[in-house]
């Protein structure tokens, strides 16, 4: 079978590792058909935006996309391109595996955690009120005359919507991925003793979600706090865990550090029939053409890509061949050696060579 991917080359340093990626996945022996697209700003001055429409449309026509890192260009109405794909294709759930890699500097070896973060409401919703303005004024004056709470008048304003409807749909993806994988628990993570109407009802519908898993999967909650310091003294009694939108963003990062950096962190968007799977570090524009930056988090959202494709035996390969490669130390980039100016590091290109000779 030969899959229709739609492949975004990013900019920065995107386009290298987009070419390293596809060079990888193709030695896997999977065949794809490759829609390469170009979003982020060295397409600005051509097409008038950081996100074309023929972007989007080729990813609907595909349904599965893999995304090299894009600089959102500043002053273009964009907030993020890489938002603006979410919204765009309603992928509410946002998947970021962490795995300790031997060969990748850490002060763990045990990490084997999974992030699943609602990608469409909460505080990221994009619900804001300028501070000054009429209509915030207005909304200060309603909001202190239905909860009879003071709000300063030269305050600016975020909405947090939190529904029962997208909180289900998170909750059921993250339960069905850990019984898909083979997972143990899953840990609902929320500030709900201080946000008892939002974070509250997260916590309610997780509750009522859980119940049809209950003999297949643990469930557990805690607190986001408590969450941060549990994960550094502790990590290995966590599993999967399912977030709202602002704390799944900071809980993914902080999971990925554990692990080794962003540098070897995958991840995916999800929606109902689309996916689009991402390297989620940033585009790196100052060692643009230089062959340098490491390719293992695109690679390894490639992984997740062939999983998601039900390509498991190439994609257990694939993950294989790249930690092979790390752990072997020899054909890597300047970040996986020991000292980050050691004469000895490869390129982008050549680590990739050692991960398609590794397979």
């Amino acid at each position: 079978m030969t899959y229709n991917v739609t492949l975004i080359r990013g900019d920065g340093v995107g386009p290298e590792l987009a070419e390293a990626t596809r060079r990888v996945l193709e030695a896997t022996g999977v065949k794809f058909n490759w829609d390469i697209q170009d979003a982020g700003v060295d397409i600005m001055e051509k097409e008038g935006t950081p996100l074309p429409p023929k972007v989007l449309d080729s990813i609907r026509k595909n349904k599965v996309a893999i995304k090299a890192p894009i600089t959102t260009p500043i002053g273009t109405g964009f907030r993020s391109v890489n938002v603006a794909i979410r919204k765009e294709l309603a992928l509410y759930a946002c998947l970021r595996p962490s795995k300790t890699l031997k060969g990748v500097r850490s002060k763990y070896d045990n990490i084997n955690l999974v992030v699943v973060r609602e990608n469409t409401e909460d505080l990221y919703a994009g619900i804001e009120f300028e501070e000054g303005k009429a209509d915030t004024k207005k909304l200060i004056n309603e909001i202190e005359k239905l909860s009879g709470k003071k709000i300063s008048k030269d305050s600016g304003i975020s909405i947090k919507p939190i529904s029962r409807t997208a909180t289900a749909k998170i909750v059921r993806f993250a339960f069905d991925y850990a019984v898909a994988n083979k997972r143990k628990k899953v840990t609902a993570v929320t500030k709900a003793n201080i946000m008892k109407y939002t974070d509250g009802l997260f916590y309610h519908v997780a509750r009522e979600v859980a119940k049809d898993y209950d003999g297949k999967i643990e469930y557990e909650e805690r607190l986001i706090d408590n969450m941060c310091m549990q994960l550094v003294q502790k990590p290995e009694i966590y599993d999967v865990m399912v977030l709202p939108n602002l704390y799944g963003d900071i809980l993914s990062d902080l999971c990925a550090g554990l692990a080794g950096g962003l540098g070897i962190a995958p991840g995916a968007n999800i929606g109902k029939d689309i996916a689009v799977f991402e390297a989620v570090h940033g585009s790196a524009p100052k060692y643009k053409g230089q062959n340098k930056v490491n390719p293992t988090a695109l690679i390894l959202s490639g992984v997740m890509m062939l999983r998601y494709l039900k390509e498991f035996a190439a994609a257990d390969r694939l993950e294989k061949a790249v930690a092979k490669v790390i752990a072997e130390g020899k054909s890597v980039t300047y970040d996986l050696k020991p000292h980050r100016d050691d004469p000895t590091a490869v390129g982008t290109s050549q680590m990739a060579d050692a991960i398609i000779a590794a397979l």
